[in-house]
């Protein structure tokens, strides 16, 4: 009895101690004090006082529909990364985290390394995970600080799809939010960004 109660007491440890190291590492991400992250490559095609276009190629990613928010679906997708897939595998955080929202759905994204393909990405042990490609091609995008709220990402890409119609460049789809700082950096220092995939000849 004696030595099921010291095991039973060490699991609890080791969950505790789990525990805390996710939220650290969260904490870390959130704060924007971690390491530095890998980002998409792009080739630059254009820059303008307004917006960038840029050419990307199809990338690797996870995703999570926000049905129960925000919070929910980046744990959910942080779990992922963090060994909560069938091969228990840690895979590095990268930015930026991007979101999709239209009439239907809302989605939240995941990029994986550059490193992974579809075969050796570990599969999610959640049936609210799924294993995406991000289709590459020609993306027009504006920057921003301040809070990633809403309001800011709505004021940008309106600001973004009316500089675009201007130059009478088609934008195709529904418009994409790139954050790269979590709720806890200071304003000033956040970089975000909105995006529309366009038709660029």
């Amino acid at each position: 009895m004696k030595n099921m109660g010291h095991s039973i007491m060490t699991k609890r440890i080791k969950l505790v101690c789990k525990f805390f190291g996710l939220i650290v590492a969260i904490f870390l991400f959130m704060t924007g004090n971690a390491m530095a992250y890998e980002e998409p490559d792009y080739k630059l095609i254009k820059a303008t006082d307004v917006y960038e276009i840029r050419q990307y190629q199809d990338r690797l990613a996870v995703q999570t529909m926000q049905t129960s928010g925000q919070n929910g679906a980046f744990r959910r997708l942080f779990k992922y990364i963090s060994g909560s897939n069938e091969s228990s595998s840690k895979i590095a955080m990268t930015v930026p985290v991007l979101q999709s929202n239209n009439d239907n759905s809302s989605a939240m994204i995941f990029f994986l390394p550059k490193s992974f393909t579809k075969q050796s990405a570990p599969t999610p042990d959640a049936d609210n995970i799924e294993l995406i490609t991000v289709k590459g091609g020609f993306y027009a995008v504006i920057k921003y600080s301040g809070r990633s709220t809403s309001k800011n990402y709505n004021k940008h890409s309106a600001l973004l799809k009316g500089a675009l119609g201007k130059a009478n460049i088609p934008t195709i789809g529904d418009p994409l939010m790139a954050t790269y700082n979590g709720p806890f950096t200071l304003p000033f220092m956040k970089r975000n960004e909105a995006m529309y995939r366009v038709d660029w000849k």
